[in-house]
């Protein structure tokens, strides 16, 4: 008999009752090769035949059975035929359904091309919909049936399907690919989402404790889909994390006046990245404040760190409470931290001692304020405190020393008020302006706001008011001499402070955002041009230093001849510009004998008697002057600045003298103390009784710097824990080694380590240290160490565990860190250093841009293509694939570059004939990345992996799991769920 189609096929089959081998047999005669069954629709065509009656055909659901067991049919086209079937009155054919679901359901696969397993994804999202529908429809009847009387069949249709259902869905590859499904129809997950509550409705009058415990489980495993890469183990046999506390003390140390958010996102980023509990993540916050609290050098820095305590770390919880939302209330959170805290009494007692007040106390309230703790929390943790503190401290407290915390808390709302005053119109009250500053002048009040100011983001605007008023007082006009000594002291105070927060803060705080056409002020171009800082070398010829000859000579007569300085009319910023040239004239008069030393005296007197702000001109010149000076001829410049150091003793001063002349000599001698190293020099300025800087010159002299660093990492890991001390020290090496020699000496003292648990603090340490310039940093060790590790066989011995896995590690943290900050376009948080030439890495890894890069030829690869090992440079390009499905990445920025390289690296390492200890340092740093990955961190540093390298990851027995393929892949794009589909697929 001739066959026309398959239908007849079946029919005949069914008349003459060939047995399903014997159908098999003859199926393949009938239709000879060339069409696949799928595409003749058979799975379809036989369950259409066999669901025909009122029950089903068992002959020709045998022929089914027999297909999908010897694989002439698809599983996705199962799926589909079955999911088509919607009369869920006729029990036993519902029942013969899910006996073919049941058969294989928990180990679907498919080795098709991605296409075919993006077809199974989808098929068994419609069969997960249809199953939920044929549960809601079993459950509707069993309600029916309860109210008749006839519960039993209902029910055993019921338990079938949940059955069913928990098969399916215990299965992780089904999970995952139901992901993908629900990324690619995004429709359908709605349709059974709408399933899943209407389910829910009747399921919960249900009688049955089994049967509605076996739904509510199966209801958590479909609503688990959407999120299944976000869950993650926390630490919670852990109690100290290094990398926190590491954090806080470098940026209370050195960067106080740092933007917030960056902050913010760095801690929730390691927070991540260790899976670290937030109670014990804000306990440890707490610690590194108290340890900051105790070891702080006395004056400037105690303040910062009280400020940096009391003031911004508790608007940064705020912050990281609005972060961390989906978790449940942060204030019990934050109550815990405090619990933990409390125990600590030794800790605690220290900072109270050090402080001369109870610092928990002080703390708790601002907590309470900022809403980070209920009323209730708040009395009982005060309560615990007053009873734990330790009751020879309440009798030992000075009650002459008002404590730091209080006076921060209290300069706060004052650092506004000045902001407020300082606004006003400068012309109609300059005398009372001149009190607010001579105020702010005495004791330690001025370092008191500026800490508060820095802590709390206002600093910046508190410098702009200040340069405004130094711009209004560089000109008078029409003045009487009251007028003339108001108006000068105005600028000096002005001028004084902005020097003091420049030095104290750092000089970007005083620039304003540059825009064109606009003037530069006085005090800025000065400060760019002519003030010495740490690492800028200033040219004593330089221009800015020669300024109009005739103003010079008259500010030289001036000097020489009259008993003191004019004010009334005079034009400070000139003066100011004016007095290196006069210095330099000066100078050479003295040394050609024309001047004596005691006209040198009158002069210098002269120019630090009325405004300190000309000796600080002055010197600043002189700095540079004595640099380009051989040994011979410097004694009388340093004579002069020892002259100009030193106080005036005379009544004719004009007000505030004193209180201007601590600040001076404060300035003078931040901008001697390199110079005076430098030529073996020593001047005394008078003292405060405080060292004004406590963090200068920490070097041992006399010893190579390599072995400071080893010496320096050593005890940072004998300890546990990095202090301030140690990070100004490898701040230092840093600056003076420069990154590459900085991050590869660590790395090297990082491979020699070899008991785990020494590996895995010398990792959050490390981490912590990087971060004193972590894009640079993670340059040097992406684009320089980690490929000069991995392409020489000889140093391959070095990447063996643990060593290499927490070389992996750190290799991650940091590639994840620099990539989301600058994702976020977040401020850089750290003083500005050279950044290496773009360029450069242009260079040392050319991805041309004329043509299609190294990157994007492997990005497009077609999966199925024969030459998927074969170099990625004679890889052919695939036309479907554009740069914006991409999300047009830039290609010269030097991370991308950097992260795009070393994924290539990677991809070669894993398609090579060659395993080692660098193919499971690969390995490692892989599952680095799926660790650190959350569900919302899309576009992560994964997106540079080829998707070429997939296929090869899964053949690594670690890495084979659905939730790798995942994680490694970029589901947000059609190419990414098709590769992703089929890696699971086969798996």
């Amino acid at each position: 008999m001739k066959v026309v189609n398959l239908k007849q096929a079946i029919l005949q089959a069914w008349k003459e009752r060939w047995s399903d081998y014997q159908w098999a047999i003859n199926m393949k005669k009938f239709f000879p090769r060339g069409a696949t069954w799928d595409i003749l629709n058979l799975a379809e065509a036989l369950l259409e035949q066999a669901m025909i009656g009122p029950s089903p055909n068992p002959l020709i659901l045998s022929y089914l059975k027999y297909s999908i067991s010897s694989q002439m049919v698809s599983y996705s086209s199962v799926l589909t035929a079955i999911s088509k079937f919607d009369d869920f009155s006729r029990d036993l054919c519902v029942q013969a359904l899910l006996d073919i679901m049941d058969m294989f359901c928990d180990r679907l696969s498919c080795h098709g091309k991605a296409e075919e397993c993006m077809g199974l994804c989808r098929a068994l999202l419609s069969a997960l919909h249809w199953l939920l529908r044929c549960t809601a429809a079993s459950a509707e009847r069993l309600q029916e049936g309860l109210e008749a009387g006839t519960p039993a069949t209902g029910e055993k249709q019921l338990a079938l399907c949940l059955q069913c259902l928990e098969k399916t869905l215990s299965s992780t590859k089904n999970r995952a690919l139901l992901h993908i499904a629900k990324l690619e129809e995004a429709s359908s997950w709605t349709a059974i989402e709408h399933c899943l509550l209407k389910l829910g409705e009747i399921l919960a009058n249900l009688s049955n404790p089994q049967l509605r415990s076996q739904a509510e489980q199966c209801d958590t495993l479909i609503r688990s889909i959407p999120t299944m890469l976000s869950v993650h183990s926390e630490q919670l046999h852990k109690t100290g994390f290094p990398t926190v506390h590491a954090l806080i003390l470098l940026e209370g140390t050195m960067n106080l006046t740092g933007e917030m958010q960056p902050l913010v996102e760095q801690l929730m980023m390691v927070k991540r990245m260790q899976h670290i509990p937030t109670p014990l993540f804000v306990l440890e916050i707490w610690k590194a404040c108290f340890v900051g609290l105790i070891e702080s050098p006395e004056g400037t820095q105690e303040l910062k760190w009280t400020a940096f305590t009391y003031l911004k770390i508790p608007q940064v919880l705020v912050k990281l409470k609005k972060h961390l939302h989906g978790e449940k209330d942060f204030t019990e959170d934050v109550n815990s931290a405090f619990e933990f805290l409390l125990k600590l009494t030794p800790l605690l007692d220290k900072a109270d001692q050090r402080c001369n007040c109870d610092c928990t106390n002080f703390l708790l309230q601002e907590c309470n304020k900022q809403g980070l703790l209920s009323e209730v929390n708040f009395a009982s943790l005060v309560g615990k405190r007053t009873t734990d503190r330790d009751p020879q401290l309440k009798s030992s407290e000075n009650a002459n020393i008002q404590p730091n915390p209080g006076l921060i808390l209290r300069a706060e709302p004052t650092v506004t008020n000045i902001l407020k005053t300082m606004d006003a119109d400068h012309s109609k009250s300059p005398e009372g302006l001149l009190g607010v500053l001579g105020h702010m002048l005495s004791g330690k009040s001025l370092d008191l706001l500026l800490a508060a100011a820095a802590a709390t983001g206002k600093l910046k605007s508190f410098a702009r008011k200040f340069i405004n008023l130094n711009e209004f007082t560089t000109h008078g006009s029409g003045e009487s001499t009251k007028t003339a000594s108001v108006r000068a002291l105005l600028f000096d105070i002005s001028f004084l402070m902005l020097c003091h927060v420049a030095q104290t803060y750092g000089s970007e705080v005083i620039l304003s955002e540059a825009s064109s056409g606009e003037e530069v002020p006085f005090f800025e171009t000065w400060m760019q041009t002519c003030m010495p800082e740490e690492g800028k070398i200033l040219n004593p010829d330089h221009p800015c230093f020669r300024p109009d000859s005739t103003k010079v000579e008259s500010l030289v007569a001036l000097l020489n001849n009259s008993s003191e300085m004019k004010l009334v009319q005079m034009k400070w910023h000139e003066a100011c510009l004016s007095i290196s040239a006069a210095i330099l004239e000066i100078l050479n008069a003295w040394e050609n004998g024309v001047l004596a030393f005691e006209s040198i005296q009158k002069i210098t007197d002269n120019i630090k008697g009325k405004v300190c702000s000309l000796a600080v001109c002055a010197v600043a010149w002189l700095v540079a002057h004595v640099r380009m000076l051989g040994l011979d001829e410097r004694e009388k410049s340093l004579q002069m600045i020892r002259q100009l150091a030193g106080p005036l003793y005379s009544e004719n001063t004009l007000q505030f003298y004193n209180e201007r002349v601590v600040i001076m000599n404060s300035i003078l001698e931040h901008m001697c103390a390199d110079v005076l190293q430098q030529t073996a020099t020593q001047i005394k300025f008078p003292s405060t009784g405080v060292d004004t800087m406590p963090y200068w010159n920490l070097l041992p002299p006399k010893r190579p710097i390599k072995e400071v660093l080893t010496d320096i990492f050593a005890k940072v890991l004998e300890r546990g824990w990095v202090d301030s001390r140690s990070i100004h020290i490898l701040d230092t090496l840093l600056r003076m080694g420069g990154v590459y020699w900085f991050c590869n000496n660590l790395i090297k003292e990082l491979l020699k380590e070899t008991r785990k648990e020494h590996t895995l603090r010398a990792v959050q340490l490390l981490y912590s240290i990087f971060c004193l310039d972590l894009p640079q940093v993670t340059l040097v060790l992406l684009g320089h160490i980690l490929p000069g590790l991995l392409t020489d066989s000889s140093k391959w011995h070095s990447l063996m565990d643990p060593p290499g896995t927490a070389l992996a590690k750190l290799a991650v943290w940091c590639a994840l860190s620099s990539y989301s900050s600058q994702k976020g376009q977040a401020a850089s948080r750290h003083k500005k250093r050279h950044r290496e030439d773009i360029e450069d890495y242009i260079s040392l890894f050319p991805v041309e841009d004329m043509q299609p890069s190294k990157l994007m030829r492997l990005l497009s690869t077609n999966e199925d293509d024969a030459n998927i090992l074969s170099s990625p440079t004679d890889r052919s390009m695939n036309s479907s694939l554009s740069a914006s499905q991409l999300h047009t990445v830039n290609m010269r920025d030097p991370l991308n570059r950097v992260l795009a390289n070393l994924f290539l690296l990677i991809s070669s390492i894993l398609g090579s004939r060659t395993a080692g200890p660098h193919t499971q340092f690969v390995q490692w740093f892989m599952e680095e990345c799926v660790d650190c990955l959350e569900q919302d961190s899309r576009g992560s540093i994964l997106q540079f992996m080829p998707f070429a390298t997939v296929s090869e990851l899964v053949k690594v027995s670690a890495m084979s799991s659905p939730k790798v393929v995942l994680a490694i892949t970029d589901l947000t794009l059609p190419l990414g769920r098709q590769v992703a589909a089929k890696a699971i697929a086969a798996l």
